[in-house]
């Protein structure tokens, strides 16, 4: 099984979930290797040329997905809008869509480089998670976990058994991961703070309106 990897900070805590339950040393080499950011990995999975990966929820519709994704039920600190033309972030395709739909005019960025400019400008930009909640009183989704057959089955279980029991993450991964990213640990563990991974009632009901909004701000 090919796992695609989102190589954000947001999935910190699957990817050290990940690393004790891929089966081989192949499973593993395979995940390392296909890391990339969202807009690629959707790509790739809807190519088939990887069995799984968290995919960006605009891009999920039609696939088969986990109850586990990326959420936020409030602002979220690496979704941005901010002010002046019009861009679209190539990395993403949720959070572009997520500004259409919201009918907001600005420069989309997302990741590390959004979580960067946040720490740095806090007052500059619109928090697109927190614009959607406070329009739509909803969590908003960012992303599922999906797969294809014959894979979903394993999947599933992997989802289930990671949202019953979330690893915690140690002071010295904290430490290394906020290194590697460019983030100081307190911002790191406050931001993860702010995300969510289980998808109940409430998040199928925001995603069921997001897709909604979402076709008609394409008519």
């Amino acid at each position: 099984m090919i796992f695609g990897k989102i190589e954000y900070l947001n999935l910190l805590p699957f990817h050290m979930f990940l690393k004790r339950r891929l089966k081989s040393s192949g499973e593993k080499g395979a995940w390392s290797r296909h890391g990339s950011v969202p807009s690629r990995i959707n790509r790739a999975f809807l190519a088939r040329r990887i069995d799984a990966a968290v995919i960006s929820s605009i891009k999920s519709r039609r696939c088969r997905c986990t109850d586990l994704g990326i959420v936020a039920d409030g602002a979220v600190q690496s979704v941005l809008l901010l002010p002046g033309k019009s861009r679209n972030d190539s990395e993403s395709d949720t959070s572009n869509v997520l500004a259409k739909v919201l009918g907001l005019e600005g420069e989309v960025i997302i990741g590390d480089k959004a979580l960067h400019y946040y720490h740095t400008y806090p007052d500059r930009a619109i928090d697109l998670a927190a614009a959607w909640k406070e329009r739509e009183g909803l969590p908003f989704v960012f992303a599922r976990l999906c797969a294809h057959p014959p894979h979903f089955s394993r999947i599933e279980k992997l989802s289930r058994d990671f949202l019953a029991n979330p690893p915690k993450i140690p002071a010295y991964i904290l430490k290394r991961q906020a290194a590697l990213h460019g983030v100081a640990p307190d911002d790191v563990k406050a931001y993860l703070e702010l995300i969510y991974y289980r998808i109940g009632w409430r998040e199928k009901r925001a995603l069921k309106r997001f897709f909604r909004l979402a076709s008609r701000a394409n008519r």
